[in-house]
């Protein structure tokens, strides 16, 4: 009786993470996304300058995203639902003091950039690639996807589940069910990190559209991803990294760049800034950030911050307080329902 019990209870589980998988709509990664703005808002850099720069960069790649929504062209869950609201004045690119290297989306109207990438970036050209490259995961709905696919994983597992405690029978159910679903998770968490990786790859196809026709040269949307690279920062096998391999974006982009037509040569345009004024405006940062709370000094959101993607472009593994934050925060959760 108690065997039939769980197995209703599992089943009962599986049922409702199938059924919720889909229901990550606009409004509520929107939602989300503006919570956790406003537990980084201390460290986001307030200077009219940087600020202003930043958003004129992002506001080119924007421009150009619109008008190739207009016509038709993009990821099929882009245009699943009203898509306006990406374009709109609302959407907003923040330089967030930090020392860690990294730039990351929310999924709703907030894209970020770390002063530690800013820095460590050669040439406006590199900034804009990885501006662009994190508003097309808003453009592909990347973070609304995400969120389904965390619901299958925990379907896989209920399904583990389910079927561990059978073949475990009356006496071992529960040793069953823990082992299936444990191999369930593992499986589903590796069917997870794929779907990751088509996503990266997506936003570095449509980043790469972006930012050439808004007029960047594109033989330089690699070179952020090469100086990377040349760093030592790509050495995590594909199959357990999230992201595709730098070398292997880095051959894209260049694919990428030997496809594009004739014409592409007339969407050539002056950067935002010229080479001398984005070298002071990097030295800005640095000053502004002394003045500035960092990242990690925030004391009420610490928690909640080290659990936050630590890198959009680089396929290093999940850090150990990134880990054991993610999995304190959702035993939290747990405990309040």
């Amino acid at each position: 009786m108690r065997l039939k019990s769980a197995l209703r209870m599992v089943l009962a589980v599986s049922l409702l993470a199938v059924l919720s998988v889909g229901c990550a709509s606009d409004r509520k990664v929107i939602d989300q996304a503006d919570q956790v703005h406003g537990s980084l808002e201390k460290a986001v850099i307030k200077d009219e300058v940087l600020a202003n720069y930043l958003q004129e960069v992002g506001d080119r790649i924007i421009e150009q995203a619109a008008k190739m929504s207009a016509d038709g062209k993009g990821p099929s869950k882009h245009f699943a639902t009203d898509n306006t609201w990406m374009f709109g004045e609302e959407m907003r690119f923040h330089f967030v003091n930090s020392k860690t290297l990294n730039a990351f989306t929310t999924g709703g109207e907030h894209m970020y950039i770390y002063t530690e990438l800013f820095l460590n970036c050669k040439s406006e050209d590199e900034l804009a690639a990885v501006v662009a490259h994190e508003f097309a995961h808003i453009y592909g709905r990347h973070v609304q996807k995400g969120m389904d696919n965390r619901l299958k994983v925990l379907a896989i597992a209920a399904g583990g589940a389910v079927a561990g405690a059978a073949v475990g029978g009356k006496d071992n159910w529960a040793e069953g069910a823990a082992i299936g679903g444990g191999l369930g998770l593992a499986g589903g968490s590796l069917l997870n990190m794929g779907f990751t990786r088509q996503d990266e790859a997506e936003a570095d196809k449509y980043g790469f559209r972006f930012y050439v026709r808004a007029g960047w040269d594109p033989e330089r949307f690699g070179d952020f991803f090469q100086s990377m690279i040349d760093k030592g920062y790509d050495k995590t096998p594909a199959i357990v990294s999230d992201h595709p391999t730098l070398r292997s974006r880095v051959e894209k982009a260049r694919e990428y760049a030997a496809e594009l037509p004739p014409e592409a040569a007339d969407w050539r345009r002056e950067p935002v800034a010229s080479a001398a004024r984005f070298r002071d405006l990097q030295a800005r940062a640095v000053q502004v950030g002394k003045n500035t709370p960092n990242d990690r000094s925030l004391e009420n959101s610490r928690e909640l911050l080290q659990a936050l993607p630590r890198s959009c472009v680089s396929p290093i593994p999940a850090f150990e307080d990134q880990v054991a934050a993610q999995q304190d925060l959702v035993k939290k959760a747990s405990e309040k329902k």
